[in-house]
């Protein structure tokens, strides 16, 4: 038993003291007594009480008005009124007070202990009754709370699709449109109001969720609105369903504010996801200091628009940015590209020759697929940075110049330290810091963004007037591992652009061997026993091969494979042609394998 407070108040000294007896030996310990109305409100003011039991007569005063005082300061506790000279009037003034219950003198034992017992039941109904309020209304606050601090737009309906519900965001949404106060869905105006009435009907019909598709959205001004729409079922706690829930991602590109935390573009990169996010403050930080920089990363990251970023936040980037592509050229034209030569150094030398450090002076130097270089480069190359200075071939006169050195390689050269390929002491020099630029697969979080950002690019290039991407090629798109990163995706929007002659750029018009990659994973996924060794292609790709000789194999297996086509096999290993070629060259591999 809970040790509930009791109060008793009669002017009666034997009738307080039977009561308080009955009560204590029943196991209520705490009761109290009072003799007077006074006595009696001094003591509720001060201490609160589970049970109030009363006498309507008490001297002078009655008991109706320590019942109005209760009330009328906001106590909720039973009381329960005594008298013995019950009569219609007191009766219906203790009832209108909200007596719990009204008893008649003689009360013996059982009758008291009944209604003691009563009254308690009820006290704990109605305590708990506030504290289910008391929580409903906390929970009310927090779900209100979220439902508004959500900054995807997000707009509730009901069976005859009116709006019963708009967070903050989707006011504003209506406030960009020009909607004044829309109270049904299809009052929503243009591609938008559309897409919702439709989804909305649809999972009314059905009880299914839709899954995320792109609308395309212009505003009253001309702007275009990039939107990522979903809709699911709205449903009470026993799954009866009332209605539809839409909730609206704003995808557009739009110019990126330095200031912000979360920028969807920075110097030509496309990506709102975390990992861009570390990238856009690495670059920013470190562009800013003379430091030599390695960018890292596969193949079509981004590599040599991480340099271009790199100058462009130097204080350098009103002077040249100068880039040499260590893989394309021999030994001694890489020596005389980087150096410069006097008249008559070799043969063929009929002029001096500046090279690309002395082009370079105040600027920045990009040293791409640094890994490529020979030995005897290396060394030359770990000279300069250690003194700044160089020898032009053919000279004997050293020349000084002031220039910031950025590499980038899609190779580990940690690796090739350690296999006595490419000298350690080089590789700390060019490593001061590293930017790690992730592959797509990493970043599916800007897949949307960057398939709307080269989509609208090519169409402005090849004058089409493709408004959006079907929901299932872009399911395809986004579910593609894309091996060959940004530089593959340029590739298939442009081709995709090209062969679109219609507003919606369709499955048809994506690559073959991409949908059915697409294809053989639904069926994996579905259950079909014909396809069990499929490559499921949201699996990331297995890391590239750390060692020269795997990735030699791999280089030779493609070759095989297109019948000694080199741009079949470029296309096969998801590269460019001239990378190709330079890996052909690296590692030693004749055109009869």
């Amino acid at each position: 038993m809970r040790d509930y407070r009791i109060l008793i108040v009669d002017d009666e000294e034997s009738l307080r003291l039977t009561f308080e007896m009955f009560l204590k030996r029943a196991g209520y310990q705490q009761v109290t007594v009072a003799s007077t109305l006074a006595q009696a409100v001094e003591l509720i003011s001060v201490s609160p009480f589970d049970l109030i039991i009363s006498d309507i007569v008490l001297g002078a005063d009655k008991g109706t008005d320590l019942l109005r005082h209760i009330r009328e300061t906001g106590i909720t506790c039973p009381v329960v009124m005594i008298t013995g000279f019950p009569n219609l009037d007191s009766a219906s003034e203790a009832v209108r007070y909200g007596a719990f219950d009204y008893l008649a003198k003689p009360v013996n034992k059982e009758k008291l202990l009944r209604i003691v017992s009563q009254a308690l039941k009820y006290r704990e109904l109605e305590l708990e009754k506030q504290e289910l309020i008391r929580k409903n209304e906390t929970y009310r606050y927090y779900l209100e709370a979220i439902f508004s601090s959500v900054r995807d737009a997000i707009i509730a309906v009901d069976h005859q699709l009116n709006i019963l519900k708009l967070n903050h965001a989707a006011q504003q949404w209506f406030r960009d449109f020009r909607v004044d106060a829309a109270d049904q869905v299809d009052k929503i105006p243009g591609d938008m109001g559309a897409a919702c009435l439709r989804d909305a009907r649809q999972v009314i019909e059905t009880g299914q969720v839709i899954r995320e598709h792109l609308v395309e959205c212009v505003k009253p001004d001309g702007s275009v609105k990039m939107v990522l729409l979903t809709a699911a079922p709205l449903e009470t706690g026993d799954e009866a369903l009332i209605g539809a829930v839409l909730v609206a991602r704003d995808i557009t590109r739009e110019k990126a504010d330095p200031a912000e935390h979360g920028r969807n573009s920075f110097h030509g990169f496309i990506g709102a996801s975390e990992s861009m996010q570390r990238i856009y403050r690495l670059i920013e930080n470190v562009g800013k200091v003379d430091t030599t920089v390695l960018i890292t990363g596969e193949s079509g990251t981004g590599k040599e628009l991480a340099a271009e970023a790199l100058h462009a936040e130097s204080g350098r980037h009103e002077m040249a940015l100068i880039k040499v592509d260590c893989a394309a050229l021999a030994e001694d034209l890489l020596e005389s590209e980087l150096f410069g030569h006097r008249k008559g150094a070799f043969t063929g030398a009929d002029r001096d020759r500046p090279g690309r450090l002395l082009q370079a002076d105040k600027g920045t130097l990009l040293l791409d697929e640094i890994g490529d270089i020979t030995p005897r480069m290396q060394l030359r190359l770990l000279r300069f940075l250690q003194e700044m200075t160089f020898t032009p071939v053919g000279s004997d006169n050293p020349v000084k110049v002031d220039v910031r050195v950025i590499a980038a390689t899609n190779v580990d050269l940690r690796d090739m330290v350690r296999r006595g390929q490419f000298r350690e002491d080089l590789y700390y020099r060019i490593n001061v810091v590293e930017i790690n630029l992730p592959p797509l697969r990493e970043r599916r979080q800007c897949l949307p963004l960057l398939i709307n950002h080269f989509l609208m690019f090519f169409c402005e290039k090849h004058n089409r007037r493709i408004h959006s991407v079907s929901d299932r090629a872009m399911t395809i798109l986004t579910a593609y591992s894309w091996p060959g990163n940004v530089r593959e995706m340029r590739h298939v929007l442009e081709r995709g652009t090209i062969l679109c002659a219609g507003p919606n750029l369709l499955v048809e018009h994506l690559p073959e061997d991409m949908v059915a990659k697409w294809e053989a994973r639904r069926d994996v996924e579905s259950g079909d026993a014909r396809a069990p060794n499929t490559r499921l292609m949201s699996q990331p790709p297995a890391p590239p091969p750390r060692s020269a000789e795997h990735e030699r194999q791999t280089v030779v297996a493609a070759l095989r494979q297109a019948a000694g086509n080199k741009s079949e096999a470029a296309r096969i290993l998801s590269i460019d042609r001239s990378t190709l070629y330079r890996k052909i060259k690296r590692l030693g591999i004749t055109f009869d394998q």
